[in-house]
This record gives C-alpha cells, structure tokens and sequence, in this order.
C-alpha cells in the first residue's frame, strides 16, 4: 500500500471511529478514538491487556484503568460486545453484527463464525419455544472445540 493509501485509509479509519462515537453519544477524546481503533484493528477478539500494549506503543501515557473504563463503556453503548473464553477471560469483539464464535480450547483462538441459517434457526426455535417470564435480548453461540494446525 502506497502512502497516499495508506494516508487516505487513515482519515477513512478515524472518521468512521469519530462517527461511531458521536452517534452513540459520546464525547470524542483521544483516548477513545485510540481504544476503539485497537479493538477494530486487533480484529482477534483481545482482551483489555491486548488493547493497553497496542495502544502503548503510539500512546504511552494512557492510564490503563481509563482503558478498562472506556472498554466497559463501549460495551455498555453497544460499540463492542464482550466474549467470555472457557477458562474465563474476558474478550472484546468490534464486530457487533450478529454472529457466533468458535473458540479454541487449546490455544484461546477464538473466530467468528457467521451462518445467517443457524441464526434463523435459533431465533424460530425460541419464537415458538417461549421461557415463562424471561425476555431474551441477545443470543451468542460460542462452539467450543480445537483448530487443526494443517
């Protein structure tokens, strides 16, 4: 990629995070912008201490407890989700389109996995299977097994 790609998807990038922060409310700080862009560019489902070493490398004076605050509060505005791993460690994901995950018990590897069929097939099974006095806001499949190392 040429500079003036590279340059043109820069403004691209943080225009989008901008937008993306405005429309949900949020006041615009550098340090938001910089843990929204770690999550995106990560795109490995990280955990809070991924996002503190990527951001540190262009941002060393970002307090690490206003990392953990910002993360939780772009969970709370919808801006990312959280994904919990089998053994409990918390993940972030910046996709927040429907979709599941396939996490690797061995390595902690987690993918997304999007199948619109099984997505329908849960909804269908829960439309006419209804809990008694419970309302389900979000459904998250989370297939645990093991990636071959082909």
């Amino acid at each position: 990629m040429n500079n003036s790609y590279l340059i043109l998807y820069l403004i691209y990038r943080a225009t989008e995070i901008i937008g993306s922060l405005s429309e949900n409310g949020l006041k615009i700080t550098p340090q938001r912008i910089a843990v929204l862009e770690a999550v995106i560019e990560l795109r490995n489902h990280p955990t809070a201490e991924n996002v503190i070493d990527f951001i540190k490398s262009n941002h060393p004076n970002i307090a690490t407890g206003t990392v953990y605050k910002t993360l939780e509060t772009f969970v709370e505005k919808g801006l990312i989700k959280k994904v919990k791993t089998d053994r409990d460690i918390m993940r972030y994901d910046g996709m927040t389109d429907p979709h599941h995950h396939l996490y690797c018990s061995s390595s902690n590897r987690i993918e997304d996995f999007m199948d619109p069929e099984l997505l329908k097939m849960i909804e269908q099974y829960f439309e006419t299977h209804q809990i008694p006095n419970f309302k389900i806001e979000d459904i998250k499949l989370q297939i645990i097994g093991t990636f071959s190392t082909k």
